[in-house]
């Protein structure tokens, strides 16, 4: 927003009463701030824009003078409006073998000490999300090649050497013992995307979003998530699982798998995915760790 006025709300703040309302005023204010964010970059919107989780980001395709851009802008408390999460799309640049967007140009501003906002330009990656959802519905019938890039992709991503942090261990433990009653420990790191997802994935042509998570992680996390987030459609699963077997089948892909899935149980008691809730409880218990909160 260009007149320094305070946010209209905040996303899902309010009573159940005025909730509809507040999220009604709060989406309207972020259509200002891509508007803003737009002008600045000098930016024709095109298209419908979508909003991500919370509606904390809202994004837009768009042209520019150098080409096709993609414009997201993300709205966060200021206290909140730092470290590896704030900066993590633009430190993604030094992934330099991994398909994504490049991040082209970044603008911050602060709307009355109330909302710190962040605009990142980007390049507009080709073809479109694998799934409109995390989690999948169909068998998107990806090619051979696709899935040899992936598995490219997430071996090159493991060995890069960063101080980004994704999730620590007392997050683990403290997620894992409310979830299992008994908190896990983990002996493997590498370095993960954090939220890979189907709706974070490209397709015909390979492409990953979303790095704000992107840092050291429990190894075998990236594949885990993709494998949960398959369980509704059985071929694709098991697809997942075959290319990234050694991982997955391994003692610390065991490990990601019951850490992956205590975070999907969080999100699920939310409200989030309940058609997942079933087949991953029954996959949970295959791994002989069942949920102890059976919401």
């Amino acid at each position: 927003m260009t007149d320094g006025t305070q946010a209209p709300g905040t996303p899902h703040s309010a009573t159940t009463d005025d909730t509809a309302a507040a999220d009604a005023r709060f989406i309207e204010w972020m259509h200002l701030n891509l508007q803003h964010a737009a002008e600045h970059f000098e930016i024709v919107l095109a298209g419908e824009p979508i909003f991500g989780w919370r509606l904390r980001t809202i994004g837009a395709p768009g042209t520019a003078p150098g080409g096709d851009r993609w414009l997201r802008v993300v709205s966060e408390f200021p206290d909140w409006a730092s470290g590896d999460t704030w900066t993590g799309n633009s430190d993604a640049e030094a992934l330099t073998t991994i398909p994504r967007p490049r991040v082209l140009d970044v603008l911050e501003w602060t709307e009355a000490d109330w909302r710190r906002q962040r605009a990142e330009l980007m390049t507009l990656l080709p073809g479109h999300p694998v799934s409109s959802t995390d989690d999948l519905h169909l068998d998107p019938e990806l090619s051979s090649t696709w899935w040899s890039d992936l598995h490219q992709a997430l071996a090159d991503l493991h060995c890069v050497s960063t101080s980004r942090t994704s999730i620590d261990p007392d997050r683990i433990r403290e997620r894992t013992l409310r979830t299992y009653g008994t908190a896990i420990e983990v002996d493997q790191w590498e370095t993960i995307h954090g939220d890979l997802h189907w709706n974070n994935i490209f397709a015909p042509a390979l492409g990953i979003l979303d790095w704000e998570f992107w840092g050291r992680g429990p190894a075998g996390t990236d594949e885990a998530t993709m494998y949960l987030f398959s369980l509704r459609v059985p071929d694709v699963a098991e697809h997942v699982h075959a290319t990234f077997r050694a991982v997955l089948d391994s003692p610390a892909g065991r490990v990601a798998q019951l850490i992956a899935a205590a975070r999907l149980k969080g999100r699920i008691n939310d409200g989030d995915f309940p058609e997942l809730a079933e087949p991953l409880r029954a996959h949970v218990d295959q791994l002989g760790m069942p949920f102890t909160d059976q919401r």
